[in-house]
């Protein structure tokens, strides 16, 4: 069976020891949040993992300090008191290495390799696993995996058809994943061809699966925006009374000569799920482009009581890779946007990173902002007032990703 190989490996990979440690000592300035940076260099080179005691202050280096990982491209997720690292292996394997924090220091627990996977979520206590296919002509199925947080080992693997799921001629591909009660809802955009083009650029479809057998119970869809979230970025949220949430950053692509073009006809706008329904509500619909002066959605953070950080671009910077280097704060039951202050001027920001931390108190949110001139810190934005404050610095790299741990 596909299942017992795929054990057999993972277990076989997780005996290794020599070829795969992690290639620096603990850092020396524990804590229980984590940092993932790029350090500054010449040519692509491997995150390291920082740790700090705090986010609002202090200054970390890259310079002797951190855990480097194998590996270029790496992902983050945490999930059950744990931290994982995710290779994107470009078409290749890739690993998943995992953490806990002892005394404020990481701890690898395992080392292990999976296909590369284009997109992940916690659900329940597994990590969800996606490896998407991009060509019908070879495959038309789509592999997943569930890797238990606890044992941290696969315990199920299969496929879905994303050629016929999306029943267009063309092939599904989940922008994120997204657990809602016993299922996961996944969204998705379809395209045409590896480079993501597609022929259906006003429509928002989720797959809806359950979760305990993976088979996809229905597909709803919208008209009323372009697809949900964007490639790698997660677009569904769960709020308190369980409604779901869901941005479309209005980003689909044609090409219909040399290049490919936004051809989203629909503004970048908000649409709901209420609790315990799997089709969207009609009665509500928020268009961002109209609340915001032109904006759309790249990214957003969920900071508790209907409130987002939302990252947006304006119509001259729209693209469909493109991050957003304007921060607002967004209610989306109020229907209320405003932008925040505090932050360096636009033309210094080099980057936001879009892997964020929050404790989900309703207002607060920490971004990682790094700068042209090669600085970088750690931003606290207070929703309830709609600051931002600079905090930790972060010397020798460009942060990637903010986390946090419980710890032991």
């Amino acid at each position: 069976m596909k299942l017992k190989a795929t054990l057999a490996a993972l277990l076989a990979a997780a005996t290794l020891v020599s070829c795969n440690d992690d290639k620096a000592a603990a850092p020396n300035n524990p804590g229980n949040y984590i940092l993932t940076v790029t350090p500054v260099a010449a040519t692509a080179v491997a995150d390291y993992l920082l740790t700090a005691g705090s986010l609002e202050a202090g200054t970390i280096s890259t310079q002797g300090n951190g855990v480097e990982q194998d590996g270029t491209y790496r992902y983050y997720v945490t999930h059950n008191n744990k931290f994982f690292s995710m290779l994107y292996g470009q078409g290749n394997p890739g690993a998943v290495t995992a953490y806990n924090l002892k005394e404020g220091k990481l701890n690898r627990l395992t080392n292990f390799q999976t296909e590369t996977v284009q997109s992940f979520a916690p659900v329940k206590d597994d990590l969800l696993l996606f490896k998407i296919t991009r060509n019908a002509t070879t495959t038309p199925l789509s592999q997943w995996y569930k890797v238990n947080t606890n044992n941290l080992l696969i315990t199920a693997d299969g496929s879905t058809n994303t050629l016929s799921l999306a029943r267009n001629g063309e092939l599904a591909h989940f922008s994120w994943l997204k657990q809602v009660g016993d299922k996961v809802f996944a969204p998705y955009f379809t395209i045409k061809n590896t480079s993501f083009n597609t022929n259906y650029p006003d429509s928002a479809w989720i797959a809806v699966f359950n979760y305990a057998d993976m088979r996809v119970e229905k597909v709803i869809r919208d008209g009323r925006t372009s697809f949900i979230g964007r490639y790698f970025r997660d677009g569904l949220s769960v709020v308190e009374n369980g409604d779901v949430y869901a941005f479309s950053a209005s980003v689909a692509t044609n090409n219909p000569g040399s290049g490919s073009v936004i051809s989203s006809t629909k503004p970048s706008a908000i649409t709901r799920i209420k609790a315990g329904t799997t089709e969207f509500d009609q009665s509500y619909y928020l268009n961002f482009e109209a609340l915001s002066g032109g904006m759309n959605i790249t990214n957003w953070l969920y900071v508790g009581n209907n409130t987002f950080v939302v990252q947006a671009t304006t119509p001259a910077e729209k693209g469909a890779y493109a991050d957003g280097l304007n921060v607002g704060i967004l209610n989306v039951v109020d229907q209320t946007f405003a932008p925040v202050t505090g932050l360096p001027a636009k033309a210094d920001i080099k980057s936001i990173t879009y892997n964020n931390y929050t404790p989900k108190d309703g207002k607060t949110g920490y971004l990682g902002v790094n700068l042209k001139d090669g600085s970088s810190y750690v931003y606290k934005v207070d929703a309830s007032t709609r600051t931002a404050t600079r905090g930790l610095k972060v010397e020798g790299g460009t942060i990637t990703a903010v986390q946090y741990l419980a710890g032991e």
